[in-house]
């Protein structure tokens, strides 16, 4: 078990997958920001020991420092995420999500004016075709 927790510690390319993953980029992406294939990223994840000039770029392209990659781990983004959500319940009526409108009858009167507007266009189109008629 030690082992294991030494090894996510260490392997800089899981850290980075798991950044990339959390920022919602894929393979592809991050290999077209470096200038670099995807088989070249699935082999940079696969290290456990990355160049420090290599980082720092890769860090670059996902939003954060060198030093945040290797000092990631999954509890910290975990304890982040309860802390988040744990603080963000105690702001009272500040986040009030409720609609103060019913969607319906906004969805009613954007179809009411849209119906308004057509008919508008089709009696400027029949008053067109009789002035045309009539020359």
């Amino acid at each position: 078990m030690e082992t294991a927790e030494k090894t996510n510690r260490t392997h800089l390319g899981r850290k980075i997958s798991r950044i990339r993953e959390l920022r919602g980029m894929k393979q592809e992406a991050l290999a077209i920001e470096l200038g670099i294939s995807q088989q070249a990223i699935s082999k940079l994840e696969q290290s456990a020991e990355i160049e420090d000039s290599t980082l720092e770029k890769v860090a670059k392209v996902l939003g954060v420092s060198a030093e945040a990659i290797k000092s990631y781990t999954d509890d910290m983004v975990i304890n982040y995420i309860n802390n988040f959500n744990d603080s963000s319940i105690n702001h009272g009526p500040l986040n009030n999500y409720n609609c103060t409108f019913n969607p319906l009858d906004e969805l009613i009167k954007a179809l009411n004016a849209n119906k308004e507007l057509y008919e508008r266009l089709l009696a400027s189109e029949k008053e067109k075709v009789e002035i045309l008629k009539n020359k």
